[in-house]
């Protein structure tokens, strides 16, 4: 079997820019929902409708709280390759490919399945300290270790 060959500051590089997306879509997405809600004309269903959108836009602004962080948690994430699963490690296993850094999930690099995942997530926390060659369960599927980059 061919080995594939991943460049792990790519995959690092692309979990940024896909972060760095989304903050610039919902920020812009923020302002036009606030421009929106200043140019509600005064009608019957005025203060409903002015209520529900900054409800909206708190739920935003939450969103946007969130990805700021994942992006603050990012510049944490080292890229250098080493043999244990560590934060900053690409894990192949025998069923998928993780990118031990934040929690993104799914997300698709040069046609290829990955998933971003905390360190604090449970498939995180069964891999740390493991290196190629080791097994282990999680939620009674078994995988193996074939890569730590």
């Amino acid at each position: 079997m061919e080995k594939i060959v991943f460049e792990k500051n790519d995959i690092r590089n692309y979990v940024k820019n896909v972060i760095a997306e989304k903050i610039d879509k919902l920020t812009k997405f923020i302002d036009f929902t606030l421009e929106a809600s200043r140019d509600i004309k005064k009608t019957p269903k005025y203060d409903s409708m002015r209520e529900e959108m900054q409800e909206e836009i708190y739920q935003m602004q939450r969103q946007l709280g969130a990805l700021n962080d994942l992006k603050k948690n990012m510049a944490k994430v080292l890229n250098k390759t080493t043999e244990r699963v560590q934060l900053g490690s690409l894990v192949i296993t025998n069923k998928a490919r993780f990118y031990i850094s934040v929690s993104l999930g799914e997300f698709f690099f040069e046609g290829d399945r990955f998933y971003a995942i905390s360190p604090e997530s449970p498939m995180a926390k069964k891999m740390m300290g493991m290196k190629a060659g080791d097994d282990f369960t999680l939620k009674k599927i078994h995988q193996e270790i074939v890569e730590v980059l």
